[in-house]
């Protein structure tokens, strides 16, 4: 593919051959278009004589960017149009492409939709948190939303492998810098939101402004957008939505598509009584949780609207296996206590993880938490609230405290967990309350979920909670 398959005319370089795009300059090879963006700390401009000397033949920037030697994209938005371009050098793409944005819930519904697809006998994949997760095989990215690059080579490494039906996740970051620009996205998803990131975006307003460009920009004009109708910023998404005269699907106890008329916890899971287009369905979920069964029926619309049977979906929905590391049971103590680990990071999370556990204690309900360094501190003491206000029994202990004093990120926690324990070193914290648990005590680990690592500083050290859980217990 040469320059001008992308661009049109390039003057001299017209005819230069392309062979791949980077936004790392250490990436850079000849043949390349390299993106050089203005990010918080990294001013990709500094890189340009660099990547020119590496054989870049063409950068996206600004217009005042300095470019000698290779041909100037400029733009006033070069993610985006760097984004756009890549789209033309990459493909195939899957047939059927969903996306789910929200502050908590995404990576459940991603592979929730996935495993839904693949019940029914297509080839499928989700983009996350996780990686990226196919049937056979799973891949660890170590962002929920990867770059722009990776991002559109995995997708078509995905079409190329015979993947038709693939969602991704859509984080705000993501969404703000332009990482999954340029598809064509069939279906897209809100799960809810609540306090995250406001490190980054400042206010709930632009961290809301940021998920909507899912529904405001990316979303094909014929597609489908399915919002949990039960939670607060759900009116506002879809009224963003219908400005747009896009399909409108509402989900939950509020729900017009999907109404959930009751939900009753069992010993393993759920039932559930829905009406969709006026006829009843009760589901068996093998999960628990009310939010677990807001993931389900989110996934289950998603799948719906990708062409599959109403009734096939829904029925299919009590055949879905837990997601890693969201309310996954890792161990049983030798009390007989279960530990569940969860991902849950933000007040609202915690919260959800709380209350999902809460039905099936008999006993004491113990709970582990921490919060994370160098990121939204305002949130630190709301979770400390939520749980004491939740737990009989709360221990304080580090969760990647980064670049952080981890005794100050954990005193921001303490201010408002009233008659919590505070147990610095993570895994003295799980073995405590293995040690203080009892027959009919649950004990939730939250924060990191399905993470492999322990952050501190600019180190990352091995640390997986479920595994860590397991050697406690035994």
């Amino acid at each position: 593919m040469f320059l001008r398959d992308l661009i049109g005319d390039a003057g001299a370089y017209t005819d230069q051959k392309i062979t791949g795009f980077a936004i790392d300059n250490r990436k850079v090879a000849k043949g390349t278009i390299f993106g050089a963006f203005q990010g918080a700390s990294v001013n990709g401009e500094d890189y340009i004589e660099d990547a020119i000397a590496k054989g870049a033949v063409a950068i996206v920037a600004r217009s005042e960017a300095k470019v000698e030697g290779a041909f100037h994209i400029k733009s006033d938005n070069p993610r985006r149009e760097f984004a756009h371009i890549a789209m033309r050098f990459f493909g195939p793409f899957p047939n059927v492409i969903a996306a789910v944005t929200g502050t908590n819930g995404k990576t459940s519904v991603a592979e929730l939709s996935r495993q839904l697809w693949s019940i029914c006998g297509y080839k499928s994949a989700s983009i996350g948190t996780l990686g990226v997760t196919t049937s056979s095989d799973q891949v660890r990215t170590g962002l929920t939303t990867p770059d722009v690059v990776t991002f559109l080579s995995n997708m078509t490494g995905l079409a190329r492998e015979g993947v038709s039906h693939a969602i991704f996740e859509a984080s705000s970051h993501g969404l703000h810098q332009y990482r999954t620009e340029g598809l064509a996205v069939n279906i897209a998803a809100f799960t809810n939101l609540s306090r995250d990131h406001l490190d980054y975006h400042g206010t709930m307003e632009e961290y809301f402004q940021a998920k909507m460009r899912l529904f405001d920009e990316m979303l094909v004009d014929d597609g489908f957008a399915i919002f949990w109708a039960d939670d607060d910023w759900s009116t506002q998404a879809m009224a963003i939505a219908e400005a747009r005269g896009l399909k409108i699907i509402s989900v939950g106890t509020k729900g017009d598509y999907i109404e959930i008329v009751k939900r009753t916890p069992t010993q393993l899971g759920q039932e559930l009584h829905v009406i969709m287009q006026g006829k009843s369905y009760t589901i068996n979920l093998p999960l628990i949780g009310a939010y677990q069964a807001a993931n389900a029926l989110i996934s289950a619309a998603i799948v719906i609207e990708s062409g599959v049977d109403a009734a096939l979906a829904l029925g299919n929905v009590s055949r879905l296996q837990p997601v890693s590391g969201r309310l996954e049971r890792a161990a049983i103590t030798k009390s007989g206590a279960p530990i569940y680990v969860d991902y849950a990071h933000t007040p609202d999370g915690l919260e959800a993880a709380i209350a999902a556990l809460r039905p099936h204690t008999q006993g004491k309900l113990i709970t582990i938490i921490g919060a994370g360094g160098d990121r939204d501190k305002g949130k630190r003491p709301l979770m400390g609230e939520v749980a004491v206000t939740g737990s009989d029994h709360v221990i304080i202990t580090d969760d990647n405290p980064r670049g952080e004093d981890a005794a100050a990120i954990r005193a921001d926690i303490m201010a408002s967990a009233y008659g919590a324990e505070e147990v610095a070193d993570r895994r003295k914290a799980i073995s405590y309350a293995v040690e203080i648990s009892e027959a009919g005590d649950i004990i939730l680990l939250a924060g990191k979920g399905h993470e492999e690592g322990q952050i501190i500083g600019d180190k990352i050290l091995p640390f997986n909670d479920v595994q860590v859980a397991r050697e406690c217990a035994a």
